[in-house]
């Protein structure tokens, strides 16, 4: 038994070690918040559309198709790259943060802008 422990032990932190390491496939913590912005713009144009559910959906779609190839990322890996990331929540909380902080100066802009005119 004393034996067994040493190994058990080594096997825990080799797993544990393991997983902290990011798969090549992992897109950077930089390029999920700009695809995530880019994600929350497209939602917010389809859904706020004059136009019934199902067109919203297809526009959403199509609009999702065009933002996964502006930032040359296929959507299996962003969400094999989000699932990845969703399983250390301090590291989601501040790549959220940046969505939103990203997200405010993009409304700040705008709203500037329209002030502007």
């Amino acid at each position: 038994m004393k034996k067994l422990l040493p190994i058990i032990f080594l096997l825990i932190v080799s797993f544990s070690c393991a997983e902290k390491e990011k798969p090549e496939f992992v897109i950077s913590e930089d390029k999920l918040v700009s695809v995530l912005v880019d994600i929350h713009i497209a939602e917010g144009i389809s859904s706020s559309l004059p136009i019934p559910y199902d067109s919203s959906m297809v526009m959403y779609s199509l609009l999702e198709k065009d933002l996964f190839e502006k930032h040359e990322v296929s959507d299996s890996v962003f969400t094999e790259s989000l699932i990845y990331y969703l399983r250390f929540p301090e590291v989601m909380d501040e790549v959220y943060a940046r969505v939103v902080d990203s997200l405010s100066k993009k409304q700040t802009l705008h709203q500037t802008q329209e002030a502007e005119q």
